[in-house]
Formats: structure tokens, C-alpha cells, sequence
């Protein structure tokens, strides 16, 4: 089941089409329906209002102008944390090539 400020892939016709964040999901006037405020994260970004029912913000397919539409909730990775002794290993292989690691956070603390 979506719920508000998820970000959902739209497919169309079972290819990808646009990701959007659902920013609302109200009652429709039928039962068991809700009108569902997208804001479609492309460019120029739009807001639209779909009429939708749980099903179709469960996954289910539904159709369009005739186009077969579904919504798919995107999960973020788990972030994977590196191996120490990789880590380490890759430093001291940057380090003897000469190489400079620098620190996006020692630039923000040096204004640089």
C-alpha cells in the first residue's frame, strides 16, 4: 500500500516512465476511492490528482487513455558499509600513486 510522501515509479505499459512523490491521499465522493495528488518529478514538475482505489495503490494495474498504468514504490538501497581493510587498502593505494583524498566535510569546516 502507498501512503503520502512515497516516491513511486509510473510505468506505462510496463515500461518506466516518470518517478513521482504522492503529496496527498483524500476521500473521493465513491466509496472506497481516493483522490491521490501526485507531484510528478520531471521536468517542468506538475502536480496532477488521480482517482484511484487501495488495489491501484497496491500495485494493481489500471488503465489510462486505454494505457495500461501502475504505480511501484521505490525503497532505497541499504547502504552498504565499506570493509575496513578494504578501505584502508584503497587509501595506502591512492596514497603511494600520489594521489589526494580530499574531505567534502574539512571543506565546508574550512569555507573552501
Amino acid at each position: 500500500m502507498l501512503f503520502e510522501q512515497d516516491i513511486v515509479i509510473i510505468y506505462v505499459e510496463d515500461k518506466p516512465l516518470t518517478f513521482a512523490r504522492i503529496e496527498e491521499i483524500g476521500p473521493d465522493f465513491k466509496p472506497e476511492w481516493f483522490q491521490v495528488k501526485l507531484l510528478i518529478l520531471q521536468l517542468p514538475v506538475k502536480i496532477v490528482t488521480w482517482i484511484l482505489n487501495d488495489i491501484y495503490l497496491s500495485g494493481g494495474d489500471f488503465t489510462m487513455d486505454g494505457k495500461k498504468i501502475r504505480l511501484e514504490k521505490i525503497v532505497a538501497p541499504k547502504e552498504l558499509k565499506p570493509d575496513k581493510n578494504k578501505t584502508d587498502d584503497k587509501k595506502e593505494q591512492k596514497k603511494s600513486k600520489g594521489a589526494e583524498i580530499i574531505s567534502f566535510e574539512n571543506l565546508k569546516k574550512n569555507g573552501g
